[in-house]
């Protein structure tokens, strides 16, 4: 039996046994802890703790993804933390179309609230479409988009913002008045860091930053997570 033939039966009972080979990334991107090894990763769409209250379509590990161009930018973000003792804790990064569709099955679904007293508490599921929080597209899916917070380089514990990640509301504006000040505080650190190294904010979601000059400015990715 030669090499090649014994490769065809390996791969053949590998997949005859359900394994199935991890995808290659797209050119231009990366598994983000390969830059940062020591970054904090807790993918929100992993686990059942978000909006929906279940794992989401395409997500098969807490892997971070991004476009290389992002992930070495945001490797000097979390330098410049660090020595404040800080720290990055990244909730989503690339995010596939799937996972979008995922989203929007769910926004139709008028009686599965399941997690609307900690995520949406003050908003009426049906106009989650009108209100903006639910679109069709995400940047996310184009990879160079990151929702993130900051974090005690000590206990890891996150840093308050003034409201948890993901939270629909007015809270969550990056200008929101009604914060303490130890909250705007940490939001304007947050801020300030990300823009220092091209990040953009979106003003509605104090977590939510995109890379100026991205990668793929046009071109939305559904390759899994995993």
């Amino acid at each position: 039996m030669n090499y090649k033939t014994l490769v065809y039966i390996i791969g053949f009972l590998l997949i005859t046994l359900g394994f199935k080979q991890k995808q290659a990334l797209p050119d231009g991107f990366v598994h983000v802890k390969t830059f940062i090894p020591d970054l904090d990763v807790e993918l929100r769409y992993f686990s059942e703790h978000n909006f929906v209250g279940d794992t989401i379509d395409g997500y098969k590990a807490n892997r971070l993804i991004l476009t290389k161009a992002t992930a070495e930018k945001l490797k000097l973000v979390q330098e410049e933390l660090q020595q404040q003792n800080l720290c990055l804790k990244v909730y989503d990064g690339y995010r596939p179309q799937r996972a979008v569709n995922h989203f929007i099955r769910w926004a139709k679904d008028l009686n599965d609230t399941i997690n609307k007293a900690e995520f949406y508490p003050e908003v009426n599921k049906r106009h989650l479409f009108k209100a903006g929080y639910i679109a069709s597209r995400s940047g996310h899916s184009r990879g160079s988009t990151i929702d993130l917070t900051i974090t005690n380089g000590e206990t890891g514990e996150p840093l308050d913002m003034g409201s948890p990640y993901d939270f629909f509301g007015e809270a969550s504006w990056v200008a929101h008045n009604d914060l303490t000040d130890i909250q705007k505080k940490n939001r304007q650190l947050l801020q300030t860091v990300m823009l220092k190294h091209n990040f953009r904010n979106y003003p509605k979601e104090w977590w939510h930053f995109t890379l100026r000059w991205e990668s793929f400015p046009k071109t939305y990715f559904d390759f899994e997570v995993e």
